[in-house]
């Protein structure tokens, strides 16, 4: 299936007001941001948040583009051209087997590099990556992006921090289909570390959840149907509650003696 990939021009572009070039218009209904020294965001991402020397340097090696989702960046297997620093939207990062089966090992938001490890490496994407909604996304070939960290401590350092973050990632990942002995633990697991250490005064929490059944079920290794069945039976319980894209926790415990089971 062919998608129609929308260039943003950054280069020998008109000089634009910060305000003016982080909300400019796109095709899928993004706020584009032009440029990684104008971004807004900037301050609130990891990999973005660079000295404005390291960034400048960053923004002249980028091509921006915006992408549908369902659009694919890479394929598993492939051999690496470059990673992708994730501006607007969240990409699936997914194993398939020869059977057509899919196991999504990570989600990745916005200031997230994907293609990072086999970037680095020069091993072949180990994963494929796919727009779960539509996405801006800057594309940063292999060799310029290896020079550009020889050149600068400071983004090495942080591309470190993001190599240690996709370790946590697929740790968690084989939490829940290595140790988890069912799929109601599994579920309880990934719900658990949805909402991580945060509690509240009557003991429920909220949680931005964003993910469809089919989503969830391709993270912990069950079906969909498995998911939603599993989701009804923990509000019968009254464990959980869910309202539009919002997850509440009404019983941590609960949930955890699901885990210990």
């Amino acid at each position: 299936m062919a998608y129609r990939v929308h260039v943003v021009p950054n280069k020998n572009r008109r000089t634009m007001h910060p305000i003016e070039a982080s909300k400019a218009p796109s095709p899928y209904g993004l706020e584009v941001i032009e440029s990684c020294l104008t971004c807004e965001l900037r301050k609130d991402r990891l990999y973005c948040d660079l000295p404005d020397g390291a960034l400048a340097g960053l923004d002249s090696i980028s091509s921006p583009a915006t992408y549908p989702k369902g659009a694919v960046l890479f394929v598993e297997g492939q051999e690496p051209r470059g990673a992708f620093i994730i501006c607007n939207g969240r990409v699936k990062l997914t194993a398939n087997s020869a059977d057509g089966k899919s196991l999504i090992l990570r989600i990745a938001d916005p200031g997230e590099v994907v293609g990072l490890p086999s970037t680095i490496s020069g091993r072949p994407y180990e994963l494929t990556a796919e727009a779960l909604e539509p996405i801006q996304a800057n594309f940063i070939p292999r060799q310029e992006f290896l020079q550009f960290l020889r050149e600068h401590g400071e983004a090495a350092l942080r591309t470190a921090e993001m190599l240690c973050h996709i370790y946590h990632a697929t740790h968690q990942e084989i939490k829940y289909l290595g140790l988890s002995g069912s799929a109601a633990e599994k579920l309880a697991r990934f719900l658990l570390d949805r909402v991580g250490s945060v509690t509240s005064d009557n003991g429920a929490v909220r949680a931005k959840q964003t993910l469809t059944h089919e989503e969830i079920a391709e993270m912990i290794g069950v079906s969909r149907e498995t998911v939603t069945r599993l989701f009804t039976s923990l509000k019968k319980k009254q464990l959980i509650e869910v309202h539009g894209s919002t997850l509440i926790i009404k019983s941590r415990t609960g949930l955890e003696k699901l885990v210990e089971a």
